[in-house]
């Protein structure tokens, strides 16, 4: 695992953001408290970031969507069947929340939902990142035989639950939502064979 003074000042800025604002929102994290929690000073913030606060929600958003990116991939990549890559992915998910101690949800919805209407290149950034991740499902399928317009439905429908399932899991500090979710969506997968 790579440690918060093994990178670069830059990336742990945009790393502590995303970590910040994934657990309590755009509104709730200043620059100050980044600022402390990446251990560098404030004049390092606005050095990479002169668009301020806004400008570094953008990149946190970016970051987190790699991040999902890459765990959605793997699953994707290392399981053949798409409705148990699916499952494999909820359990990984469920893990990892129950571990964080239900604080790590997904890590742009909540600045995702606060900014929206209001911060027109934050809601931008995370749109990007769910289609991101739809394309990686939509991608899996069609590789898996499916059609195009079933590709991209299941894609949106596998994201839109995911993420509602994992807030219902964060809400209820329980890995059931995500179970839950992961064996339907498998078998609305399966359904279209």
């Amino acid at each position: 695992m790579v440690t918060k003074h093994e990178i670069g000042t830059r990336e742990r800025i945009i790393r502590t953001t995303s970590r910040l604002m994934q657990r309590q929102g755009y509104g709730a994290t200043g620059l100050k408290e980044i600022s402390r929690e990446a251990e560098a000073t404030l004049g390092s913030v606005y050095h990479f970031f002169p668009g301020g606060k806004r400008e570094l929600a953008v990149e946190a958003i970016r970051h987190g969507d790699r991040e999902f990116a890459e765990v959605l991939r793997g699953w994707l990549d290392r399981v053949d069947d798409p409705g148990a890559a699916i499952i494999a992915c909820t359990r990984d998910l469920a893990a990892g929340l129950r571990d964080s101690g239900w604080l790590d949800g997904c890590p742009i919805t909540t600045t995702a939902l606060e900014s929206a209407g209001l911060e027109p290149d934050i809601q931008r950034a995370a749109e990007e990142a769910f289609e991101n991740w739809r394309g990686l499902v939509r991608d899996k399928l069609l590789r898996s035989g499916f059609g195009e317009d079933v590709a991209h439905d299941l894609a949106h429908t596998v994201i839109n639950t995911l993420e509602g399932a994992e807030m219902s899991a964060q809400v209820s500090q329980s890995e059931a939502p995500l179970e839950i979710a992961g064996r339907h969506l498998a078998r609305l997968i399966d359904s279209y064979r």
